[in-house]
């Protein structure tokens, strides 16, 4: 009896089967990927707006004197971190001292001044009121010598008539008549007293009236120190240069001995609230909306991501905004896609975001499900 054996398969048949379960698992497995890449686009990644031009900003202050003068004390350091209202630096206050000096002696003497046109007034008024009285009693005395004149008068006249029947004596009429021209004269005397009395009340009232002017002259004078006060003690505050904002010092160029003019950058403070300006296309802004979610990758951080928000899209593109903004109403023109400017703030409690620095290089991601319909 003879046995009968199968022949083995040739080498070359089992390469070929083994390409095609390689080809047929790679097909499986493209397949697999294809559609879980197509779920994951479908689901979310069509809702997902990226862009890699994008950067940490923060609003940077420029700290400059508004007084002239020499340094005389500089309180910081480069990198260091200062609060608001703290001391940066300070200039030399002795020039600043000497007008606040200077401004309070003038309002010392415009104060005098006052004073004494007060009294000077009051010194009018006072004799003004005792001329009234002068006029009043006048005005009696005339009276009084008003009633002495009729009296004269009369007995004048009895006394003519009696001297006409040889009854009274010369010598008695001769002192009726003296006496009737004395009680004349007088009542002549006290009117003219009172004319002059009341003559003295126009004089009175110009003198007041100049020295009411005087006293707003004054007045204005003192306004015009206590403004200069002002102005002096606000150039010696000014002296202490104080830190507007919290944050950490940079650019600091200030020295000691160095004479600062107004308006010089001395440093920057840089705010610790840093944010993130992203250029997105125009053919990218269509769902962008504030409030949407962002996820902000930082190239610094080895690609770690912090989250953030949608604050709102700049008024205008970034051409705009350019030193030399394009003029396209020329013969020739192409037409560029141009980039709004988008500021994403960053959510607060993020431990890494307090490395953020201005001027890093970020990639963010904009979540617009909540945009579309």
């Amino acid at each position: 009896m003879t046995d009968t054996v199968n022949p083995a398969r040739p080498p070359s048949a089992r390469r070929l089967v083994s390409r095609r379960a390689l080809s047929l698992g790679a097909a499986v497995v493209g397949l697999v990927a294809a559609g879980a890449y197509g779920l994951h686009w479908w689901t979310s990644g069509r809702f997902m707006v990226e862009t890699d031009d994008a950067y940490v900003r923060a609003d940077t202050v420029t700290i400059s004197p508004r007084v002239g003068g020499s340094i005389v004390a500089v309180d910081v350091a480069d990198n260091q971190q200062v609060r608001a209202g703290e001391i940066l630096a300070r200039i030399d206050d002795r020039d600043y001292r000497l007008k606040v000096a200077q401004a309070e002696a003038a309002i010392t003497a415009a104060t005098a001044e006052i004073e004494a046109q007060r009294a000077h007034i009051a010194g009018i008024e006072a004799e003004a009121t005792q001329q009234q009285s002068v006029i009043a009693q006048g005005k009696a005395t005339i009276a009084s010598r008003a009633a002495d004149a009729r009296f004269t008068d009369l007995e004048y006249r009895r006394q003519t008539v009696l001297a006409r029947e040889e009854v009274g004596s010369d010598q008695t009429l001769e002192a009726a008549a003296a006496a009737a021209q004395r009680s004349r004269a007088g009542a002549a005397e006290a009117r003219a007293g009172l004319a002059a009395a009341r003559a003295l009340l126009p004089v009175l009232a110009t003198r007041r009236q100049a020295a009411m002017a005087d006293l707003d002259k004054a007045l204005g004078m003192l306004r015009q120190a206590r403004a200069a006060r002002d102005a002096a003690q606000l150039d010696l505050a000014r002296t202490v240069i104080r830190a507007p904002v919290d944050g950490q010092i940079g650019q600091r160029v200030a020295r000691v001995g160095q004479y600062a003019d107004i308006g010089s950058p001395l440093m920057a403070v840089v705010p610790m609230q840093p944010y993130v300006v992203a250029n997105y296309k125009e053919t990218q802004a269509e769902h962008i909306r504030p409030g949407q979610p962002v996820s902000i990758r930082i190239d610094a951080f080895g690609g770690a991501a912090l989250n953030g928000r949608v604050d709102g899209f700049a008024p205008a593109t970034g051409a705009q905004f350019a030193l030399l903004p394009p003029d396209n109403a020329t013969g020739n023109f192409t037409k560029i896609v141009q980039r709004l400017p988008l500021r994403i703030t960053l959510d607060p409690r993020q431990a890494r975001a307090t490395g953020l620095r201005p001027g890093m290089s970020v990639e963010t991601i904009v979540d617009t499900r909540g945009a579309r319909p």
